[in-house]
C-alpha cells in the first residue's frame, strides 16, 4: 500500500472508532472510555498484519461488532471491550488468555475466552461424523458462564452475514444455513427481535437468492402505495389520541422478506396475496404505574375506529413472554377491507423488543424475582450437559423451542408457567421437576384426569399424579415436545436398553453355539446387516426384548451357509453374477441419469430423497449419506438448512442437465369453492391442454367449499408451474400447492 492509501485507512480506523463512542445505547464514563480505548489500542495491535477477504484492515471488523453491542443490542463498556477483543487471542500470537486477564480484569477474559473457544470449534472438521451439532452444543453451554458470550457471537455472526459478499458461494450457504439453523433462533429467544430479522433477512439473500430478491423488488415496488396507506389510517386514529393528551409516535414497520415468504409458503399463496405485509406500532411515553392502563385505552381508542379480529388479540403485558417482551397485538380491518397489526408499547416495552436482555436489566429492579431468560438458561444447563443426549436430536428440538410460541399455565398452587403452544401435559411434569418427570403416572387438567399426551392450552391449571414405582417408557417420546422433557426420556431409555441389551448378549451367546456359530465380530457384524438394523446394541436389544427370536436366527444360519455354497460354485464355475439388489441399483441408476454434479459436472450414482421429492428445473444438492450413497434434496427442501449447517462437508453441488426423456410423480392439493363440473374442468386442463398424464383424482366437499389431492406425471418443473398457473384460472379454486 502506498503512503497516502495507509494514511486514508487510519484515518478511516479512527473515524469508525468514534462513531462506536458516540452511538452507545448506554451512557460511557470517562472510565468506560477509558477501557474501551484500552481495548482498542490492544486490538489495533493484534489485528495489524491481517486484512479481511474483501481486502479492508481487519480492525474494521471488531470495530463493527463492538458497534452492533453498544447500539443496536445496548450492552455495557465491558461488552463493547470484549467485542474488540473477540478475536485477538485466536489470531495474533502476541495475546493469550492470561495476558487479556491481566490487562482487562477476569470478567472480559473469561467473555473473551468463551468466545475464543466458540472459533476455534469449527475448525478442522473435514470427516464423515458431524462435530457441528457437538459445537452448537459446547456453545450454547457458555450461555450459564456468561450470557455476554452467545451475544457478542450472535454480533459477530450479523456483521459476517453483513459482508459475506467475497466468500465463496458454498462458504456463504454453509454460515447462511448456519445461522438460520441455530444463530435467528437464539437472537429470537434472547429477545433481539431487530438482529433476529436481519439475520434471517441476510440467510434467505444466500440460501434462496432469487427469491430473495424476487420478494425485496416486490416490496420496493409496493413502498409507495404502503406509505400512503400507513399515514391514512394513522390520521383516523391520531385526532382520538391527541384529545386524550397523550403523548405518543405511530410507526409502518414493513413485515420481513423472510416472513413474507414464510406466509408465502405456509399459505400457498403469491406475494400479492400475503395481506399483512406491515405492521402498525403505537408507542407511549408512560411512567411504570399508568402503563397497563394507558395500554388498553389505546386499544380502546383503536377498536373505536377499526373492528378487530377477536381471535387475533395478544396479551403479552398481563402474561410477558419468557424473553421479556411485553405488548399488545392486535389486528383490525383497516381502510379498503384490509386486515393491519397494530402493536401498542410503552417506550419502556418497546426498549425492551429492540435490545432484549441488555434494555430489560436496565429496567430491572433489586429484589426483583429470578428473570425469565436466566431461569431458561438453568433448566437449558441441564439438557446440555447430560452425556448421554444424540447432539444432533437435541440442537434440532432446542432449535423448535427457541422458535415456539408460547402458552401459559397454573400449577395447583397457582404459579404461572411458560410452555412452548403444543406442549403436553407430560412437558409440564419435566418443566416442574426431572423427578417428577420420571415419575409421572397421570395428570389432572382443571380438575380432570387427561392422557399424558393432552396437549395444553394457556390458562389450564396443572396437577401431576406421581408413583414410585413409574419410569419412562418409548410411547412418551410421543407424549412430549419440550427439548428438556425429550432429552431426559431418552436418556432414561439409553439407560433401559444398555441393560436389556447386556442380557441379550448372553442369550445370543448361547443360541449361537447351539447352531455352531461363534459369537464375535464377524457374526455380529452379519447378523447386523441381516436384520437390517444399525448398531450391535439393536441387535442384542431385540435378542433382550425377544423379537428376533429363534427361528429368525435359524433363517440366519441356513442364509449363512446357502451363501457360503455359492460362494464355491461361482468358484468352480469361474463365473460371477450380478444378484437381483445389484440389477436393480442399475435400473434406478439408468433411469435417473440428468443430474451432474460438482464443479467438474461429474454423473454420479444417487437417488431422489422422499422428503422433497425433486423433479427436474428444481434447484437441487447432493447430500454424501453414511449408508445410502448420494441423496439428491431441492434446495428449499425442509431438512435442507439442517444438512447444510450441521454436514456441511457432506453437501454436493448438483444441477439438472437433461431430462428430456424422464417423467416424475407430483402431488398437488387444490382447494376453493365448490360448483357443478368443476372437476370437468380440471380434468380437461391437465389431460388435453397440458398433454400431462393424470395418475389420480381424488376430491371432498364441505358445506359448499372442497379440497382435493391429485397426482400427475410431469417431465420437468416448467410445466408443472404452467399447470398450476392455469389450475388457478379456472373459477372457484383459490389455492394450488405442491406437497
Amino acid at each position: 500500500m502506498t503512503e497516502e492509501a495507509i494514511e486514508k485507512e487510519n484515518a478511516a480506523i479512527t473515524k469508525a472508532y468514534k462513531e462506536l463512542l458516540k452511538v452507545s445505547y448506554r451512557t460511557l464514563s470517562s472510565d468506560d472510555k477509558k477501557l474501551i480505548r484500552k481495548a482498542f489500542d490492544v486490538a489495533l495491535d493484534g489485528h495489524r498484519e491481517q486484512r479481511r477477504k474483501s481486502g479492508e484492515a481487519y480492525i474494521f471488523h471488531p470495530i463493527a461488532v463492538a458497534r452492533i453491542v453498544a447500539q443496536e443490542i445496548g450492552l455495557d463498556a465491558t461488552s463493547i471491550a470484549a467485542a474488540l477483543l473477540h478475536d485477538v487471542v485466536e489470531d495474533s500470537d502476541d495475546y493469550s488468555i492470561d495476558d487479556i486477564e491481566q490487562l482487562f480484569g477476569e470478567t472480559i477474559a473469561k467473555i473473551v475466552n468463551g468466545l475464543t473457544k466458540i472459533s476455534s470449534l469449527s475448525k478442522g472438521q473435514d470427516m464423515d461424523v458431524s462435530l457441528q451439532a457437538e459445537n452448537f452444543r459446547k456453545m450454547l453451554l457458555t450461555l450459564n458462564d456468561d450470557v455476554r458470550v452467545i451475544i457478542i457471537k450472535i454480533a459477530d455472526r450479523l456483521h459476517n452475514m453483513q459482508t459475506m459478499d467475497a466468500m465463496r458461494p458454498d462458504k456463504q450457504v454453509k454460515i447462511a444455513s448456519e445461522t438460520l439453523y441455530i444463530y435467528a433462533p437464539l437472537a429470537h429467544r434472547i429477545g433481539l427481535y431487530n438482529i433476529k430479522t436481519e439475520l434471517e433477512d441476510l440467510g434467505l439473500k444466500y440460501t434462496e437468492p432469487e427469491v430473495y430478491n424476487d420478494i425485496l423488488n416486490k416490496i420496493k415496488e409496493s413502498k409507495q402505495e404502503q406509505d400512503k396507506y400507513i399515514v391514512q389510517f394513522s390520521e383516523v386514529i391520531e385526532n382520538s389520541l391527541n384529545k386524550e393528551n397523550m403523548s405518543y409516535t405511530i410507526k409502518g414497520r414493513p413485515k420481513s422478506i423472510f416472513s413474507i415468504r414464510k406466509k408465502m409458503l405456509n399459505q400457498g399463496v403469491s406475494f400479492d396475496e400475503v395481506y399483512d405485509k406491515f405492521a402498525i406500532r403505537i408507542i407511549y411515553e408512560s411512567d411504570e404505574i399508568n402503563e397497563k392502563f394507558l395500554a388498553w385505552k389505546i386499544y380502546s381508542i383503536v377498536t373505536d375506529h377499526f373492528r378487530p379480529n377477536p381471535i387475533r388479540l395478544r396479551d403479552w403485558i398481563s402474561s410477558p413472554k419468557s424473553t421479556g417482551y411485553e405488548a399488545l397485538h392486535i389486528t383490525v380491518m383497516g381502510p379498503k377491507g384490509r386486515w393491519v397489526e397494530v402493536q401498542i408499547r410503552s417506550q419502556r416495552m418497546n426498549e425492551i423488543a429492540e435490545k432484549g436482555y441488555a434494555a430489560h436489566y436496565k429496567y430491572k429492579q433489586n429484589g426483583e424475582r429470578e428473570d425469565n431468560l436466566e431461569s431458561w438458561i438453568n433448566r437449558l444447563q441441564e439438557a446440555l450437559e447430560s452425556p448421554q443426549l444424540n447432539a444432533v436430536d437435541f440442537v434440532e428440538q432446542f432449535k423448535l423451542n427457541l422458535y415456539s410460541q408460547e402458552i401459559f399455565v397454573f400449577t395447583p398452587k397457582g404459579e404461572l408457567k411458560s410452555l412452548p403452544k403444543g406442549a403436553t401435559a407430560l412437558d409440564f411434569a419435566f418443566s416442574i421437576h426431572t423427578e417428577v418427570g420420571m415419575k409421572t403416572r397421570g395428570a389432572k387438567v382443571n380438575g380432570k384426569l387427561v392422557p399424558l399426551s393432552h396437549i395444553l392450552q394457556s390458562g389450564d391449571q396443572v396437577d401431576i399424579l406421581t408413583a414410585e414405582s413409574a419410569r419412562p417408557n418409548p410411547n412418551w417420546l410421543d407424549y412430549s415436545t419440550t427439548a428438556r422433557a425429550r432429552a431426559k426420556i431418552k436418556s432414561a431409555l439409553k439407560e433401559d436398553r444398555k441393560i436389556v441389551g447386556e442380557d441379550g448378549k448372553e442369550i445370543l451367546r448361547r443360541k449361537l453355539k447351539q447352531l455352531k456359530i461363534a459369537l464375535n465380530e464377524e457374526s455380529v457384524n452379519e447378523l447386523v446387516r441381516y436384520f437390517k438394523l444399525k448398531t450391535s446394541l439393536d441387535l442384542f436389544y431385540r435378542i433382550g426384548i425377544g423379537s428376533i427370536d429363534n427361528k429368525m436366527l435359524k433363517d440366519y444360519a441356513s442364509s449363512r451357509s446357502n451363501a457360503f455354497m455359492s460362494f464355491i460354485k461361482s468358484k468352480i464355475n469361474r463365473k460371477t453374477t450380478i444378484s437381483r439388489e445389484e440389477l436393480e441399483k442399475e435400473e434406478v441408476t439408468a433411469n435417473y441419469d440428468s443430474i451432474v454434479f460438482g464443479k467438474e459436472e461429474e454423473k454420479l450414482d444417487y437417488k431422489l430423497s422422499n422428503c422433497c421429492n425433486p423433479i427436474p428445473g428444481d434447484e437441487v444438492f447432493g447430500f454424501l449419506t453414511v449408508a445410502d450413497g448420494i441423496k439428491v434434496h431441492k434446495k428449499n427442501c425442509p431438512n435442507a438448512l439442517s444438512l447444510q449447517s450441521n454436514y456441511a462437508y457432506r453437501i454436493m453441488p448438483a444441477k439438472w442437465v437433461d431430462s428430456t426423456q424422464q417423467e416424475f410423480l407430483v402431488k398437488l392439493e387444490v382447494s376453493g369453492i365448490d360448483h357443478l363440473g368443476l372437476v370437468n374442468e380440471i380434468t380437461q386442463i391437465i389431460s388435453s391442454n397440458m398433454h400431462v398424464n393424470m395418475k389420480s383424482l381424488s376430491f371432498e366437499t364441505n358445506d359448499g367449499l372442497f379440497s382435493g389431492k391429485i397426482n400427475v406425471i410431469v417431465k420437468n418443473n416448467t410445466m408443472l408451474k404452467r399447470l398450476q398457473e392455469k389450475l388457478k384460472k379456472i373459477n372457484g379454486i383459490d389455492k394450488v400447492t405442491r406437497v
